[in-house]
C-alpha cells in the first residue's frame, strides 16, 4: 500500500480537527451551550429529575420505629432499612441488590441503549439542575454565548458570582445529604451549625460538595466521554434490534434549506432542513446526523427539537427518532404513522437476549424479595470456651462454659430468654444454665453473654469420658400482634472421666 499524502490524511480525518495546516490529534475544549426544548422526551426527563432528587434528598428524613429509615451504620456494622437490619451475616443480600441493579441497567441498554445515561445518571441529572441555575443566571444558549465572549464587568460577575454561589450551595447541600446515610441527619445538621463535624464528616461533605460542583458544573459531558466506563462497554450489549436516538438518513437525505412553501421533492431535497436545532439542543454537542455515536446518551432532546421542526413545516415527525438499525435499515415506511415508544418497547421482549435479561431479572427479585422475608432476624451463635473443657463444681456437678453471640436483627427492641436442652440421642438429664437467661436487645443489637451449663452427678456418672450434643435455645417472648421467634444453637456437652 502507498503512503497517503498529508492532504489526503487531512481530508480522512476531517475539517473539524485541522487548524492552519496542522492536524490536532486532540480535539480543542469548546464548552457546550445547549439550548432549552420543550417536549415529551424533556418532560419525562424532568420527571425523572424530580423523582430521584425526592428520594436521594428526602430518605435520610424519613423516619422508621423513631429511627431513620435508611441509615448505614458502619461504627456498628449494620444496615437500617425501613424496619430490617441487615448485619454482616446478610452480606449476601446487599450482594443480591447489586446484581439486581446490574440486571436492570443490562435490560434496560439491550432495550433502549444508553437510556439510563439520558434520564436518570446522576450524572445527567446534576447536569441538568446545574445548566438549569446557569440559565437562570445568565439567560439562554445566545444569552449564555455573549456573556462568555464578553470583557468582564460588574454585570457580568455579579451573574457568575451569584451562579457560583447557587452551584456552591447545591453542591454543599448534596454532601450533607450524602453524609445523612451514614449519620442520622438531626445529629449531622447539628453537628455542622455547632461545627462540631467529625473528620470523616467534614471530608466526605467536601468531598462530594466538590465533585458534585466539578463534575455538573464544569466537566459535564465530558464524564461521559471521557471517565465513565458504562460509556466504553456499552455498545458490547447493543444489537442491531436495540432502539437508539436515530436518523433517518433515507428520509433526511439530501439535506438543505427551503421555504416553507416549497416542494422539497421539487427541489432534490430531503425532510431535513439542515436548521441544526438537534446539534444545539444535544448536552453531549454531537450531530446525530452523523449517525450512532459512543457519545449519544439517547436523552431524546433531539427528537423534540427535530419533532417542532417538522411541525411548523407541515411533515410528519419522526425524522429523528428511537428506531433500531434493523428499522433503518429497511425500506422508507411510506408515511405509515410510528407505533408509539411504549409499544416499540413492548415489542423488545420477543428478543432472545432481553428474554433472558428479564427472566434472570425475575428470579433475581424473587430470590432478594423471598429471602428478606424469612431470614430471621433473631439470631444465635454458640462456642464453647476453649481454655476449658469441663470442670467439678463444689456441688459435684460437671460444669461446660460457652460463649454465646445474640443478635436482634430487626427493627424494635425485644426480650429475649434462654434455655437448653439435650440433643438428640443423648441421654442426659437435670442439664440447667446459669448466667444471665433473659436479655433485652435494641434494635440491630448484638450482644455476647457468657453462660455455662451443668449437669447433676447423678446424671453423668456414668458417661464419663463422651461429648453429648446439646441445643442452647433463645426465645422471644410473646407481644402484642406479634409471634414469638425462637432460635437455636448446636453445641456439645464434655464429661470428664
Amino acid at each position: 500500500m502507498g503512503r497517503k499524502t498529508v492532504s489526503e490524511s487531512t481530508a480522512a480525518i476531517g475539517s473539524d480537527h485541522v487548524r492552519g495546516g496542522r492536524i490536532l490529534v486532540i480535539e480543542p475544549w469548546t464548552k457546550i451551550h445547549a439550548r432549552e426544548v420543550h417536549g415529551r422526551h424533556a418532560n419525562w426527563r424532568w420527571a425523572l429529575v424530580w423523582i430521584t432528587q425526592l428520594v436521594f434528598y428526602g430518605l435520610p428524613w424519613l423516619a422508621w420505629d423513631g429511627r431513620p429509615a435508611l441509615l448505614i451504620d458502619l461504627e456498628a456494622r449494620r444496615f437500617f432499612l425501613f424496619g430490617a437490619v441487615l448485619m454482616p451475616h446478610d452480606l449476601i443480600w446487599l450482594t443480591t441488590l447489586l446484581v439486581l441493579c446490574a440486571l436492570l441497567l443490562f435490560l434496560a441498554t439491550a432495550l433502549a441503549g444508553r437510556i439510563w445515561c439520558g434520564f436518570a445518571c446522576p450524572q445527567t441529572v446534576y447536569t441538568a439542575i446545574y445548566s438549569w441555575i446557569e440559565a437562570r443566571f445568565e439567560g439562554d444558549r445566545l444569552a449564555r454565548q455573549r456573556l462568555d465572549a464578553s470583557p468582564w464587568s460588574v454585570d457580568k460577575l455579579k451573574r457568575r458570582g451569584a451562579k457560583h454561589l447557587a452551584w456552591c450551595a447545591v453542591g454543599v447541600w448534596t454532601g450533607i445529604t450524602l453524609v445523612g446515610y451514614f449519620t442520622p441527619m438531626p445529629q449531622l445538621l447539628h453537628e455542622v451549625a455547632t461545627m462540631s463535624l467529625g473528620p470523616w464528616e467534614a471530608f466526605w461533605i467536601l468531598f462530594y460538595a466538590l465533585a458534585t460542583y466539578g463534575n455538573a458544573g464544569f466537566l459535564r459531558e465530558k464524564v461521559c466521554q471521557h471517565m465513565c466506563p458504562y460509556g466504553r462497554f456499552q455498545g458490547s450489549m447493543l444489537d442491531p434490534r436495540t432502539l437508539n436516538v436515530s436518523y433517518d438518513a433515507r428520509r433526511g437525505e439530501p439535506r438543505g434549506g427551503r421555504s416553507r412553501s416549497a416542494d422539497a421533492k421539487a427541489l432534490g431535497l430531503g425532510s431535513c432542513v439542515d436548521c441544526t436545532v438537534c446539534v444545539q439542543v444535544c448536552p453531549m454537542g454531537i450531530d446525530i446526523r452523523n449517525g450512532l455515536q459512543a457519545a449519544c446518551i439517547n436523552c431524546g432532546l433531539c427528537i423534540d427539537a427535530c419533532d417542532r421542526v417538522m411541525d411548523k413545516l407541515g411533515q410528519a415527525r419522526g425524522l429523528i427518532r428511537f428506531a433500531s438499525e434493523q428499522e433503518l435499515g429497511q425500506l422508507s415506511r411510506g408515511g405509515v404513522p410510528l407505533p408509539p415508544l411504549w409499544l416499540q418497547l413492548l415489542r423488545q421482549f420477543r428478543r432472545p437476549r432481553v428474554g433472558v435479561y428479564s427472566a434472570l431479572l425475575l428470579i433475581t427479585i424473587g430470590l432478594l424479595v423471598g429471602g428478606l422475608a424469612s431470614r430471621p432476624t433473631l439470631r444465635l451463635d454458640a462456642m464453647r470456651d476453649r481454655s476449658l473443657l469441663a470442670r467439678l463444681t463444689a456441688d459435684g456437678e460437671v460444669e461446660n462454659v460457652y460463649r454465646l453471640l445474640v443478635a436482634n436483627a430487626s427493627g424494635r427492641e425485644r426480650e429475649v430468654t434462654l434455655s437448653v436442652e439435650a440433643g438428640i440421642g443423648a441421654a442426659i438429664d437435670g442439664l440447667t444454665l446459669h448466667g444471665p437467661q433473659v436479655l433485652r436487645l435494641r434494635a440491630g443489637e448484638a450482644r455476647p453473654v457468657v453462660i455455662s451449663l451443668r449437669a447433676p452427678e447423678s446424671s453423668w456418672a456414668s458417661l464419663g469420658g463422651k461429648v453429648l450434643p446439646v441445643r442452647i435455645v433463645a426465645m422471644e417472648a410473646a407481644s402484642r400482634g406479634r409471634s414469638a421467634e425462637t432460635t437455636a444453637a448446636n453445641s456439645t456437652f464434655f464429661v470428664p472421666r
